[in-house]
Formats: C-alpha cells, sequence, structure tokens
C-alpha cells in the first residue's frame, strides 16, 4: 500500500522529498480529476489532501469517505496552517498520542 499525494507544488515536492508520489494540482476540476485517477490504483491506499485542496472538492471527498473504503482520503493544514476551526498539526498530534509537542523542547 502506497501513500499519494494531491497538493499545491510546494507539498507535492515536500512530499516527493519523503519518497512519496504526488500530482500538482491549481483548480478543484484538477484535484477531482487527480482524485479519480489515484483512487482507480489499487496500490493507492493513502490519499493525503491539504485541507484548501480538500475544500474545492469537499463534496467528492465526503462521497468518497461514506462511499468507499479505499483509499484513505487524510486531510493535513496546508501551507498556510489549518483552516479556520481546524487542529493544527500539534493538536492532532496530542488528540491522538496524548503526548503535547512543545517547539523548542527536546534533544
Amino acid at each position: 500500500m502506497k501513500f499519494y499525494c494531491i497538493a499545491d507544488e510546494d507539498t507535492v515536492r515536500g512530499f516527493r522529498l519523503a519518497g512519496v508520489e504526488g500530482r500538482v494540482v491549481t483548480s478543484a476540476a484538477e484535484a477531482i480529476e487527480a482524485l479519480h485517477a489515484a483512487a482507480a490504483l489499487a496500490e493507492h491506499g493513502i490519499v493525503i489532501l491539504p485541507q484548501p485542496v480538500a475544500a474545492w472538492m469537499r463534496e467528492q471527498v465526503d462521497a468518497f469517505r461514506l462511499e468507499r473504503d479505499h483509499p484513505l482520503l487524510v486531510e493535513i493544514p496546508g501551507p498556510d496552517g489549518p483552516l479556520a476551526g481546524r487542529k493544527t498539526l500539534r493538536q492532532f498530534v496530542h488528540s491522538a498520542v496524548g503526548v503535547r509537542v512543545e517547539p523548542g523542547k527536546g534533544a
């Protein structure tokens, strides 16, 4: 099972550095087409979407989540941070793991 990223150029580039394939999109139409193409490949088990890209195609993202069990769609904060009313990455880690991550602390 592979990860796949559908996002802006900088986000896709960053994920490629970590070995994750992806596709750059600049519009809702491109994002919807990329989502359908990624979902058609069984090897893509997890599709990563920045919140702004997911917002462009909210109806399709919600439909995928309700109607399909594959691929798993994961929304992450975009380059400008989380959308209003959304959790930050630190808050996600804290709620999932129960560990508070503070900047500048540690090794």
